[in-house]
């Protein structure tokens, strides 16, 4: 026993080395500036500003997202990079939530390790930057860690400390986004619905979902009535994202990786169906059958109703994979105990996700040498080359690849590259006369995407319950409010306007005020945007 204890050190020693030791990467490296990257950045400083959502600010989401950006701006300062330094504990907290899911269901030491670098690798590792579609999920995983505590670990009054924990966290989830938040919440009332029916505890669903009410209720209620307006529960002027058209045009025409998962999960509960009785009333085995096959259907649903990035729905590998081992490891007799079997299905996951770490290997060798990863066109003997790398003619003239960025001088930008374009524009605008003049008592409209700069020159962000938090028209803000920017755009109420033009994004900063922009306002700068590729422009106004 002391060896078994020893060597379930071991395994336990090595997944938080994976977990933390991967988190850690980020704080030492730099970074290109990452597309929508303003709206955590704009959510998490009006937070540590003091600034109460939907009434100083209106928001389609909650404000669960923010707290822990919001938190790091207080500790560190309203920087880009503070935001990367919440990501890692963002992601911390993330492993150990899952990692706390296997235990629970009794994974293997061995398999628990394995799924753990799935986990981090697939889900966590290419994750440096917080994202509401990251955020909601590491938020649900949390609560799902204390509900299986409650229903499987734990003994005493300890148990309601853990079901209580895990309605706060699951509404937390539903209050970082609608759509991956709700599905949370029914994934927890399947896994408390099945422990209902076998136990015949009739009071643990309204338990949950009363104490689940109690913290909506101390979250919302300080909050209305604007939270009643900006809040999407698909009532006008938002629009639903539920479209049965969508989701089945989705999992039937693409979803492999699930539908596969879905496939080995039957072969491996074959045995099962004949004596389904007996794994009935195996409560654990059970909630890990019903929790993967209730991530997989999330997963699912989350590819359409979350559609960018593409990859926002990638935590159900981890899942998929320790349920499917662990069935195999019984079934097969794989022997995964002993260390060379486990040290071999090491190597096969780094390989299997490979290209989760290589891209930024390669990202680094096109900087620091960018003749090794450029393609000739012409041979050594003259011959044209066409190879895989240049058959396509590329005709964007505007794009500058990221080896050719530059950093600015600015502390709010540091350790975060940009195209020398925007690094200059930067400059040309913290040295306009008006900027200067006005320092700190400056009217600025910023509908761009460098939201740093209401700390670096600095400018006071304008407030009101009518007020939106971003300028996404039909996302973000609405008719109402584009009638409202109209309005002080025609009174010329700002002294200063940026505006980003972004031609192949659907009014993602409303098309209609460029006109207005262009009848009111002198134009006196124009400049890249800090987006990859480079297909948007910043366009600078102050008043004629």
């Amino acid at each position: 026993m002391p060896f078994l204890s020893l060597k379930q050190q071991k395994y336990t020693l090595a997944e938080l080395f994976i977990i933390v030791g991967l988190a850690i990467v980020p704080l030492f490296v730099t970074f290109p500036y990452r597309v929508n990257i303003f709206l955590s950045w704009e959510g998490a400083y009006r937070l540590s500003s003091g600034e109460v959502p939907f009434k100083d600010f209106g928001s389609p989401l909650g404000y669960g997202f923010w707290i822990i950006p919001a938190l790091f701006f207080k500790l560190f300062g309203p920087h880009l990079i503070s935001l990367v330094k919440a990501q890692v504990l963002i992601n911390i907290m993330g492993g150990l939530a899952f990692r706390s899911i296997l235990k629970s269901l009794g994974v293997t030491p061995q398999i628990r390790f394995l799924s753990v670098l799935v986990f981090v690798l697939s889900y966590s590792y290419s994750n440096f930057w917080p994202w509401y579609n990251h955020t909601v999920i590491i938020y649900e995983l949390i609560g799902l860690s204390f509900l299986l505590r409650y229903q499987l670990t734990s003994t005493g009054k300890m148990r309601f400390v853990y079901l209580t924990l895990a309605a706060l966290f699951t509404f937390l989830s539903l209050f970082t986004k609608q759509d991956g938040g709700g599905m949370a919440l029914l994934v927890c009332l399947a896994l408390l619905g099945y422990s209902t029916l076998l136990e015949k505890k009739w009071w643990e669903i309204p338990l949950f979902l009363g104490i689940y009410g109690l913290v909506a209720v101390l979250f919302i209620a300080p909050l209305m009535p604007g939270f009643a307006y900006w809040f999407n529960h698909g009532q006008a002027p938002h629009n639903s994202r539920l479209s049965p058209n969508d989701f089945i045009s989705e999992i039937m025409g693409s979803s492999q990786w699930i539908k596969v998962y879905f496939l080995l999960i039957v072969i491996c509960l074959l045995p099962a169906f004949s004596h389904f009785k007996s794994y009935w009333h195996n409560k654990q085995q059970m909630l890990f059958i019903l929790l993967t096959l209730g991530i997989l259907t999330e997963a699912a649903l989350f590819q359409v109703t979350s559609y960018t990035p593409p990859d926002n729905n990638i935590f159900f590998h981890s899942f998929a994979f320790a349920f499917i081992v662990s069935q195999l490891n019984v079934q097969l007799h794989l022997k995964l105990e002993q260390w060379k079997p486990v040290l071999v299905a090491t190597v096969l996951v780094l390989f299997w996700w490979s290209g989760v770490y290589w891209k930024y290997f390669d990202r680094v060798l096109s900087r620091v040498n960018p003749e090794a990863t450029a393609h000739a066109n012409i041979s050594a003997t003259g011959e044209n080359v066409v190879s895989r790398n240049n058959y396509m003619v590329n005709t964007d003239t505007t794009d500058v690849p990221t080896s050719k960025w530059i950093f600015s001088s600015l502390p709010e930008f540091r350790k975060i590259y940009m195209p020398p374009s925007t690094v200059e524009g930067i400059d040309r605008i913290m040295a306009l006369p008006v900027v200067k003049e006005k320092k700190g008592d400056i009217k600025v409209l910023n509908m761009t995407e460098l939201t740093p700069l209401a700390h670096a020159m600095p400018y006071k962000t304008e407030t009101g319950p009518d007020f939106p938090l971003w300028y996404h028209l039909g996302v973000g803000m609405f008719n109402q409010q584009l009638a409202a920017f109209t309005q002080k755009v025609q009174q010329q109420h700002y002294d200063l306007i940026l505006y980003e033009y972004a031609p192949t994004l659907n009014n993602f900063f409303p098309f209609a005020l460029q006109k207005e922009l262009k009848q009111h306002y002198k134009q006196v700068d124009t400049f890249l945007a800090p987006r990859r590729p480079t297909n948007a422009i910043i366009e600078v106004y102050v008043k004629p």
